[in-house]
C-alpha cells in the first residue's frame, strides 16, 4: 500500500502548516499564562473545536474501525453518544468551575487547586503518577503515528517517529497552547474535508444517498443494533461514567480548554459545541467503516478497513488528504497532552522540589515543554525494548485516569466537601487495586471489568467523606462556596 507523489506532497504540506502555525503562535506568548492557558482569552468556538479533536486519536480509524466492521453501529452509541450527552449535560457545571478556579486561584494547571482543596501530598501523588505514565503513553502515540507512516510511505519507524515527534516538538515549544489550539482547528478542517470526501465516495459506490438507509439490509442484523454484546447496555452505561469523568477534566488536557476560556458563558458554549460535534460528526465519520463489510467482504484484518477503503475509493491527492487526517487526530491529542503536562510539571512539581525552580519565566515553560517532549520521543524510539512492558504501562495509565479523576472532579462539588486528603489518596489506591483484580480474575461481564476500578474508587471516596469526623478546613469551605455560587 504505497502513496503517489501527489499524496506525499499533500502530507508534506500538512506538516509544514503545523510548523507555520507554531512559528506564528510564538509571537502571541508574552508570559506563562499565555503559554499554558492562552491568557484566559481562548474564543469559545476555538476552545470547543479543540476540546473535540483533542478527545480522540488515530485509534478511531484503526481499533474503532475494526469494531465498526464487526459490531456495526454500537460503537457510536457506547463511544460518541455517551461522550456527547455527558458533555452537554454538564456544560453549565464543570466548565464553569474550571473558569472560576483560574480567576480565583490563578491556576494554569488542572492540578494546581488540589494543594488548597486537599494538601500538598495529594497533589504531588496525582501529579507525579499522571506525568510519569503520560511519558510512556505519548511515546506510544509517536510510535503509532510512525507505524502509519511506514505502512503508507515505507519510511522506517525511527524516521517516522523523528518526523512526527520532531515537528510537534517545534510547534508546541514555540507556540504553547495557542499553537496547540490553532493546529487543532487546522487539523479539524483537514479531518472534516477528508471525512466528507470518504462519506460521499462510499455513498457513490453504494448507489446514492438512499444507501444510508438500505445499507443495513445488506449487513448482519446485529450490526444495526445500538447495543451489540459484549458492547451491550451495561458496557455503554460504564462508558457513560468513564466519559463523564474524562471529558469534564479527568483528561487534564480537556480541562485546560475550559480553564482557558474568557468567561463562564464561553466555557459552557465551548462544551456545548464539543458535545454537539460528538453527537453529529461521528455519524458521518463512521459511515464508511459501517459500510466496509459490503465493500471489503471477509477482510482478514478489520483494523485495516479504513485504510483499505481509502486506497480502493479515492484518487491520488485525496488519499493523501485522508492520511493527513489520520496523523492530525493523533498529533492533536499528543500535542494537547504535552502542553498540559508541561503546565503540571512547571506549576505543580518543580516549585515543590526546590524554591529555586519556582519561576514565572516564559523561558522555563518552553524548556520544560522541550525536555518533556524530547523524552517522549526517546521512549518512542526504544519501542522494541519496551514491547509488552510499554503496553502494560499504557493500560495502567488508562486505569489511573478514572481513580485520579474522581477526587479531581468530585472534589469540586460542595456535596463532597468532607472528602479530604485521606479520601482522595485512598480512592486512587483502591481504584488501582480493583484494576489489578480485574486483570487477574474473570469478571463474567465486560462492563463490570471496565467499570469496577471506577466504582470502587468512587465508593471509597464518598465513604471516607461520610466517615470523616474532621472539621472541613475553612479554606476548602471558602473555595467550594465561591466556585459553586449560582452555578
Amino acid at each position: 500500500m504505497k502513496l503517489s507523489n501527489l499524496d506525499l506532497v499533500i502530507i508534506g504540506l500538512f506538516f509544514l502548516l503545523m510548523l507555520a502555525i507554531g512559528i506564528y503562535s510564538y509571537f502571541r506568548n508574552k508570559n506563562p499564562e499565555d503559554y499554558f492557558v492562552a491568557g484566559g482569552k481562548l474564543p469559545w468556538w476555538l476552545s470547543g473545536i479543540s476540546h473535540h479533536v483533542s478527545g480522540y486519536s488515530g485509534a478511531v480509524f484503526v481499533a474503532y474501525a475494526a469494531l465498526a466492521y464487526t459490531h456495526g453501529i454500537s460503537v457510536y452509541f457506547w463511544w460518541a453518544f455517551t461522550i456527547g450527552i455527558t458533555i452537554l449535560a454538564s456544560a453549565k457545571i464543570f466548565p464553569v468551575f474550571w473558569v472560576r478556579l483560574r480567576k480565583q486561584l490563578h491556576i494554569q494547571s488542572p492540578l494546581e487547586f488540589l494543594k488548597v482543596r486537599y494538601n500538598l501530598w495529594t497533589q504531588q501523588i496525582m501529579a507525579w503518577s499522571g506525568v510519569l505514565l503520560k511519558l510512556f503513553d505519548i511515546g506510544a502515540k509517536w510510535a503509532s503515528i510512525a507505524i502509519l507512516l511506514n505502512v503508507f510511505t515505507g519510511i522506517s519507524l525511527p524516521v517516522g517517529i523523528l518526523i512526527s515527534g520532531g515537528i510537534s516538538l517545534l510547534y508546541i515549544t514555540f507556540g504553547g497552547l495557542w499553537a496547540v489550539v490553532m493546529t487543532d482547528f487546522a487539523q479539524f478542517i483537514v479531518q472534516l474535508l477528508a471525512g466528507i470526501v470518504m462519506f460521499w465516495a462510499v455513498l457513490d459506490f453504494l448507489g446514492g444517498a438512499e444507501s444510508i438507509f438500505t445499507l443495513w439490509d445488506q449487513l448482519p442484523a446485529s450490526n444495526s443494533q445500538p447495543f451489540h454484546e459484549p458492547y451491550g447496555l451495561g458496557f455503554a452505561l460504564a462508558f457513560l461514567f468513564i466519559n463523564f469523568l474524562s471529558y469534564n477534566g479527568g483528561q487534564w488536557n480537556l480541562a485546560t480548554r475550559y480553564i482557558s476560556s474568557n468567561t463562564e458563558q464561553e466555557a459552557s458554549k465551548a462544551a456545548r459545541l464539543s458535545g454537539i460535534l460528538y453527537l453529529i460528526w461521528p455519524l458521518i465519520l463512521f459511515f464508511p467503516m459501517w459500510a466496509a463489510p459490503i465493500l471489503l467482504p471477509n477482510l482478514a484484518d478489520p483494523s485495516q478497513s479504513y485504510g483499505e477503503l481509502t486506497m480502493l475509493l479515492l484518487p491520488s491527492g485525496l488519499v493523501g488528504l485522508v492520511i493527513a487526517s489520520l496523523f492530525a487526530n493523533t498529533m492533536s491529542m499528543t500535542s494537547s497532552d504535552i502542553n498540559t503536562i508541561a503546565a503540571v510539571i512547571t506549576r505543580d512539581i518543580l516549585p515543590n522540589i526546590s524554591a529555586k525552580l519556582k519561576s514565572n519565566a516564559l523561558s522555563t515553560a518552553r524548556i520544560v515543554t522541550f525536555l518533556f517532549t524530547t523524552m517522549t520521543i526517546l521512549i518512542a524510539l526504544q519501542y522494541e525494548y519496551f514491547g509488552g512492558i510499554l503496553g502494560l504501562i499504557i493500560s495502567w495509565f488508562g486505569a489511573l485516569v478514572g481513580p485520579i479523576a474522581i477526587p479531581l472532579l468530585f472534589g469540586l462539588i460542595p456535596t463532597f466537601r468532607s472528602c479530604g486528603p485521606i479520601a482522595a489518596i485512598s480512592s486512587i489506591l483502591s481504584g488501582l487495586v480493583a484494576f489489578i483484580f480485574t486483570k487477574n480474575f474473570e469478571m463474567g461481564s465486560y462492563a463490570l471489568q471496565v467499570s469496577l476500578p471506577l466504582i470502587i474508587s468512587f465508593l471509597v471516596f464518598i465513604s471516607f467523606g461520610l466517615l470523616s469526623k474532621k472539621k472541613v478546613p475553612e479554606k476548602v469551605d471558602v473555595l467550594l462556596t465561591q466556585i459553586s455560587k449560582n452555578s
